[in-house]
């Protein structure tokens, strides 16, 4: 059977296989691209902080991030303030943030007959593009942050504005998602207490409880994120233990014969990114708690998505609070980008996981760019001996409807994939 899955940023083909009622093996294509990686050759290693935030339409900011940084790991002794740090995690932030909200609503909701609630995603989504323009100018699409720090110069109004925004939106939070003050929901280590709560989570949480879904969504119980700043860990995970030292050389990309994505791999193993992930790895004791009863399952996933928005906007205040706005936005690099032959890494958290960047640089002139998405590591198409990680979490379901849910829990993004 073929389902053709949208209601994503792109779309994607599943072919279906069913051995004995139940499926054996989901075939995953992606039927186009726009080759962004060769339109970059030949181009100033500057015009990259255009094009890429262009990529995707949804995480385009965690793009220019990924961007620059892979840009200024080229350079030597190359110079960045805390101010430019701080401003450049919030934007990011408040782009999870978005992308969070936008996931449970338009996409999650639908799946369990709510199509009439989907306008909610509007207000805070709304209040998070408003945070990202006081930096970024606009959005989507923003090119504010540069090799050397961000263009913004932000003023006491702005820090005002921004406080606002985060207020609003963990103030919808409480009134919508989970009906409680935002310090008992950060607090709470018993995923099961959240379904005597109401909202629009622990609605979704006990619906999926009697659908008989609680361990459905399984699949490797591994884990990893590359990204790391103030707030997010780099590391993996094995069910509960984790381990911070890992590196990008174990990193590998092969092609896929009947899709224009690439799988993805880490020492030759698939492993999860994402919200679940990150939340495994920063040991969110809510997290380690549904993981524990309900695994790897949509239980788990859909829950570490949504107890990230919380954290992210109190971990944005502290961001905040702590800006120091007499240091500089912008540090002058000390050596001109058309003298410099390197090569750059970059590893940004976006909101569906792990987003790499690797540049290769002559003289200032892209030689070669290599992007892969979190959706490229989730969404891998491997074989029916070695699958993928949402491969492996269908198999066994015995309807298409069910592995729908499963596949979208990862959140899929065809658009980045197939870059």
């Amino acid at each position: 059977m073929i389902k053709l899955i949208e209601k994503i940023e792109g779309e994607a083909k599943l072919n279906f296989n069913f051995k004995e009622g139940k499926i054996d093996f989901v075939d995953i294509e992606f039927m186009s691209t726009r080759n962004i990686e060769n339109i970059l050759k030949g181009k100033n290693a500057f015009d990259a902080l255009v094009i890429n935030p262009r990529v995707c339409g949804i995480c385009g900011h965690a793009h220019l991030i990924a961007t620059v940084q892979a840009l200024e790991s080229c350079y030597e002794n190359l110079e960045l303030s805390n101010k430019a740090k701080s401003i450049r995690e919030l934007t990011l932030n408040f782009e999870l943030i978005q992308n969070h909200f936008k996931w449970f609503y338009l996409t999650l909701f639908p799946l369990f007959g709510k199509k009439q609630e989907i306008l909610k995603a509007t207000y805070p989504s709304q209040l998070m593009a408003k945070a990202i323009a006081v930096f970024g100018g606009q959005y989507p699409h923003t090119s504010y942050a540069i090799v050397g720090g961000v263009v913004c110069e932000i003023t006491h109004m702005d820090i005002i504005k921004l406080q606002h925004y985060i207020s609003q939106t963990s103030k919808f939070v409480e009134d919508n998602l989970v009906k409680t003050d935002s310090k008992t929901f950060l607090t709470c280590k018993d995923a099961d207490a959240l379904l005597d709560y109401e909202g629009d989570l622990p609605d979704i949480l006990r619906e999926i409880k009697k659908m008989n879904l609680l361990g459905h969504g399984k699949s490797y119980d591994r884990f990893i994120s590359f990204g790391q700043n103030s707030y997010f860990k780099k590391g993996k995970s094995l069910k509960t233990k984790v381990s911070h030292n890992i590196s990008l050389e174990h990193v590998k990309e092969s092609d896929i014969a009947s899709s224009f994505a690439k799988n993805v791999s880490f020492k030759d193993e698939y492993y999860e990114v994402g919200p679940l992930a990150r939340a495994m790895i920063n040991k969110n004791q809510l997290i380690a708690d549904a993981h524990k009863k309900y695994g790897d399952s949509i239980f788990s996933r859909i829950l570490a998505r949504v107890c990230e928005i919380s954290k992210l906007l109190e971990h944005s205040k502290k961001l905040i609070d702590n800006l120091d706005l007499n240091e500089p936005s912008y540090i002058e690099p000390s050596m001109d980008i058309s003298k410099l032959n390197s090569i750059g890494y970059s590893a940004v958290e976006a909101a569906r996981g792990t987003l790499i960047h690797k540049v290769e640089i002559e003289e200032g002139i892209i030689k070669n760019y290599e992007i892969i998405t979190p959706t490229q590591w989730n969404l891998s198409g491997g074989t029916k001996e070695k699958q993928g990680v949402s491969q492996k979490a269908m198999v066994g379901l015995d309807d298409v409807k069910t592995a729908e849910l499963v596949f979208k829990s990862f959140d899929v993004c065809s658009v980045c994939t197939t870059h």
